[in-house]
């Protein structure tokens, strides 16, 4: 148990069926891909319909994303008002859906999320964004860290000891607190994939 963060497929955004955790997090997103598609089309812009299928799943691939929220995020927090605004860190700490779409804000939409009575979805350019500011000023080692992401890569990596190890060979003020870094690295890789993979992502 616990709250994953994961990629959601073209069934499953454009489907109607509930949430349904056993199925990698990802449920029927229809009526939250319709409000959305009217919140664009409100601001004048095109509708989000280039979601990708699911694809088998091959670890390391990179062509799906699956990772836990093991770890306190009250340290992350405390990076998000050190090097952040409180508008960019609202922007980094509340979603709970990110889309490949480039918005200057984020949406508020009426379609109840698993843990709130709304959805709040973001861009991923403006987090990837503020995603990069943190790793660039805690010296983040991204090319030690996992980059795909599909089962569970980053959570164990962080998890398991490879992250401590890490520490000892790249200082640095990431080092200082692995559960604050876990965080920018979870966020800098979610927003990387939805990019990268132009799918929305979503909690379970």
């Amino acid at each position: 148990m616990g709250i994953y963060l994961v990629s959601v497929s073209a069934g499953d955004w454009f489907g109607t069926a509930e949430t349904d955790v056993e199925d990698d997090g990802e449920g029927g997103q229809g009526p939250l891909a319709a409000a959305l598609d009217a919140e664009l089309a409100r601001r004048g812009l095109a509708p989000y319909t280039s979601v990708p299928e699911r694809t088998a799943l091959v670890r390391g691939s990179g062509q799906s994303f699956e990772e836990k929220l093991a770890a306190p995020m009250d340290g992350f927090g405390g990076l998000c008002r050190e090097h952040l605004s409180e508008h960019e860190s609202g922007l980094l700490l509340t979603w709970s859906v990110l889309v490949p779409l480039s918005l200057d804000e984020s949406l508020r939409l009426p379609v109840r999320s698993p843990y709130a009575d709304e959805t709040t979805v973001a861009g991923a350019p403006q987090v990837l964004a503020l995603a990069e500011r943190m790793a660039e000023a805690i010296r983040l080692p991204l090319d030690v860290i996992p980059e795909a992401c599909d089962n569970l890569d980053l959570t164990m990596w962080f998890l398991e000891g490879e992250a401590e190890e890490a520490a000892t060979t790249r200082p640095g003020p990431w080092a200082e607190d692995l559960d604050a870094a876990f965080y920018v690295a979870l966020y800098l890789r979610a927003a990387q994939h939805s990019l990268r993979r132009g799918c929305p992502m979503t909690y379970s």
